[in-house]
């Protein structure tokens, strides 16, 4: 089992945003958020702009991280996003 930490999951964001758009992952902010009603997302900032992710995006990113930092191969249902005293992500690998 693999737990990534807050910070884990906010560079994986900016990992992955900053790919997406050809920017660095510098330029990117992230803030991460749980609501009963919404569930787990982030906001980002890039380019001046500002754009949601949902909890799918956020587990892309993490997938994305695990494979790029960590060379593990997981799939969406191995990430389960958990909140204690901060936002963690656990992935169940072999």
């Amino acid at each position: 089992m693999i737990i990534l930490t807050m910070d884990e999951i906010i560079n994986a964001i900016c990992l992955h945003i900053a790919e997406r758009k050809q920017i660095r992952p510098t330029d990117v902010q992230v803030e991460l958020s749980w609501e009963e009603d919404t569930g787990y997302s982030a906001e980002v900032w890039a380019q001046g702009r500002s754009q949601f992710l949902v909890e799918a995006n956020l587990i892309e990113a993490i997938l994305r991280y695990l494979q790029s930092e960590y060379e593990v191969r997981a799939y969406r249902e191995q990430v389960t996003l958990e909140l204690d005293e901060e936002i963690t992500a656990r992935v169940d690998v072999e």
